[in-house]
């Protein structure tokens, strides 16, 4: 990648693993079945971008700006959101893998999750209003003075949630996932 500035670009199967892509800005920008594993892409702004079926796991997002990012079917083990700037911080996740990520203290209101492994992801002091985790995996995931409002978890499985830790007002769940909300007190149910 020579340039700084990329418009309406397609990258089709370009592997940059291992690579230093920084200070560059991606608008309107496509990336299909893209090996970033091992790269670092700190300093980079991506706006309306979309990712597919990208290999992402462990790439450094230092101070990066994800406005309106989507990612699909992409592998994003590890990967520090946290650290991407929070201006303009809008993502949204299909068919994804992001186990082990970090979230932490990101603002995300409507959020969309989608049948996504979010296995020991940290979403400690997020503020995740209004956002939805359909058919989600959320074993072991870490919600610690989280806001939750509003937000779906009706498909979502495997979470442990402390309705003491959280704001979890008018946050919908099935009745299957109340065992999810009460886990701390250990009570046998059923």
């Amino acid at each position: 990648m020579d340039l700084d500035f990329y418009q309406d670009e397609i990258f089709d199967k370009v592997s940059y693993s291992g690579e230093q892509i920084r200070h560059k800005e991606f608008e309107n920008c496509v990336f299909k079945q893209c090996n970033f594993s091992e790269s670092n892409f700190s300093s980079n702004r991506f706006t309306d971008c979309t990712f597919v079926s990208c290999n992402m796991a462990m790439l450094p997002l230092n101070r990066s700006v994800l406005n309106n990012v989507t990612f699909n079917d992409c592998k994003l083990i590890g990967v520090h959101f946290n650290t991407c700037e929070n201006g303009f911080f809008s993502v949204s996740f299909k068919k994804c893998k992001l186990d082990f990520s970090l979230f932490t203290n990101k603002k995300m209101i409507k959020t969309l999750f989608d049948d996504c492994s979010l296995k020991s992801v940290d979403f400690s002091s997020c503020v995740l209003t209004g956002s939805n985790f359909q058919h989600c995996n959320l074993e072991n995931a870490v919600f610690s003075q989280t806001k939750l409002d509003q937000v779906n978890f009706l498909t979502a499985y495997n979470y442990t949630i402390d309705p003491e830790n959280n704001l979890i007002k008018k946050a919908r769940f099935s009745t299957e996932g109340l065992v999810g909300l009460l886990r701390k007190y250990d009570l046998k149910i059923g």
